[in-house]
């Protein structure tokens, strides 16, 4: 089978060989969502604050289709590490199927609560105008980007990163060109504003859509995709759900987070949810690429399990942990040493900089631990442990951070929600590596 270099490569090429490519698409991925912000910033801060108040619901599509298409990822990279080629085959078709019915609900639901979410935080017409623009035309390609990634877990299953590096870069540089093209209305283009903000990234999402499209219908894949009896295999349905309900729930909890987050800041001072909005986007510079690193050892994890190689399992997921803490370090050196000037990219106003330099310093003090629980995390969804996996993000995005970030609030001000943070991270770190070692111990005792 053309995947046995997953179990014969050595680990640290291996993993390299696998995460560069994501972690480079994960950068360039980062980098839109900053661009991204940096123009809508140009309309005016009321657009900023409608984008950021939008977040959490664009943040919860996301979180269903990727969630999904990672419950995909572990069973066809199980079936291929098992040498089960028609399961694979049926899992891919299944994902196809079912995340499009994902996207098209999401479409429906999400526009339709947008005007009565956004009053929730703001009284304030021209934000909740700007949110209700941008989100119809964002929300309305979510079909688009769930079969997308639908595809892209498909493609790195097989290992072939490299190519999903390219059709994700496609759509990301895609969107990048666009933003300001249809933002301002520069050359042919209308001025657009902040819908023109939406478009290019729904435009964006079917370039890679596309791509992956051309890619699949040219090249030699060792996955074929089919649409037949297969499809209502109840077995490989049930599997794919239960570690794609637990991811949904992972990259969901940020929403949640966000919104319980708002209403604590909201009491405050509107300067602090602007300033967790610009976080929130500056902070995907570095977990993005930290989630490249989990894309890439996720089917490795997987097809090294499905093939016994419970040793090798260990040292990639003690690899994956490694590269994933050089690349928070560099995080928390950038914020401590430049957080004005990163935050001085999405506002001139000199309170908003003042107070976002603040948060950074603090919140950037859990980011290198937060490296365990990232990894745990990423290696249990590989494993198909999807219930522990979202034991350790509801610690981290809910059960302790909520709390600390109310008490800790009405003891320092809003100076204390950053503090929760890296409070909470600490925890959540200790706690995630004494449930990643238990769960795959006892896996391994019961296999032999």
């Amino acid at each position: 089978m053309e995947q046995t270099f997953m179990k014969t490569k050595p680990i640290l090429p291996l993993i390299l060989s696998m995460s560069l490519p994501m972690v480079l698409s994960m950068m360039v991925a980062s980098l839109y969502n900053i661009v991204d912000s940096y123009y809508v910033a140009k309309i005016s801060e009321d657009a900023m604050t409608a984008l950021s108040l939008v977040f959490p619901v664009q943040n919860l599509i996301n979180a269903v289709t990727i969630g999904f298409s990672v419950g995909a990822n572990a069973v066809i990279s199980y079936h291929l590490g098992a040498q089960d080629q028609r399961r694979a085959d049926a899992a891919a078709g299944q994902s196809i199927i079912y995340n499009a019915l994902h996207g098209i609900v999401l479409t429906v639901v999400c526009i339709g609560i947008m005007p009565f979410f956004l009053r929730l935080f703001t009284t304030n017409r021209q934000v909740v105008d700007m949110g209700v623009r941008y989100s119809r035309i964002a929300f309305g390609f979510a079909v688009f980007m769930a079969v997308s990634m639908s595809m892209e877990k498909i493609f790195q299953a097989a290992g072939k990163m490299l190519i999903t590096m390219v059709c994700m870069m496609s759509g990301c540089i895609a969107n990048i060109i666009l933003d300001p093209v249809l933002i301002f209305g520069l050359g042919p283009f209308p001025k657009m504003g902040i819908e023109g903000a939406a478009l290019a990234t729904g435009l964006g999402q079917v370039l890679s859509l596309l791509m992956y499209v051309i890619c699949y219908a040219v090249g030699r894949f060792p996955v074929r995709i089919h649409f037949g009896a297969d499809l209502l295999d109840l077995r490989l349905t049930k599997k794919m759900y239960s570690v794609g309900i637990p991811a949904t729930l992972n990259l969901a909890l940020p929403s949640l987070l966000i919104s319980c987050l708002n209403i604590i800041l909201s009491g405050y001072s509107q300067v602090y949810v602007l300033v967790l909005g610009v976080y929130y986007k500056l902070q995907t510079f570095l977990y993005l690429p930290a989630n490249g690193i989990v894309q890439g050892m996720r089917p490795i994890i997987g097809y090294n399990f499905g093939a016994g190689e419970y040793a090798r399992v260990r040292k990639i997921y003690r690899m994956a942990l490694v590269l994933s803490a050089c690349i928070m370090t560099a995080g928390t050196v950038l914020c401590w040493l430049i957080p004005g000037q990163l935050i001085g990219l999405f506002s001139t106003n000199t309170e908003t900089i003042m107070a976002g330099s603040a948060a950074l310093r603090i919140i950037s003090m859990g980011f290198i631990v937060s490296a365990v629980s990232v990894i745990s995390c990423g290696a249990l969804e590989g494993l198909g442990m999807g219930s522990p996996s979202l034991i350790i993000s509801l610690l981290r995005y809910a059960i302790l951070i909520i709390p600390a970030a109310f008490i800790l609030s009405r003891l320092l001000g809003a100076t204390g929600v950053w503090h929760a943070f890296w409070v909470s991270e600490l925890i959540t770190a200790i706690i995630a590596y004494g449930i990643y070692h238990r769960k795959t111990l006892s896996y391994e005792s019961a296999d032999n």
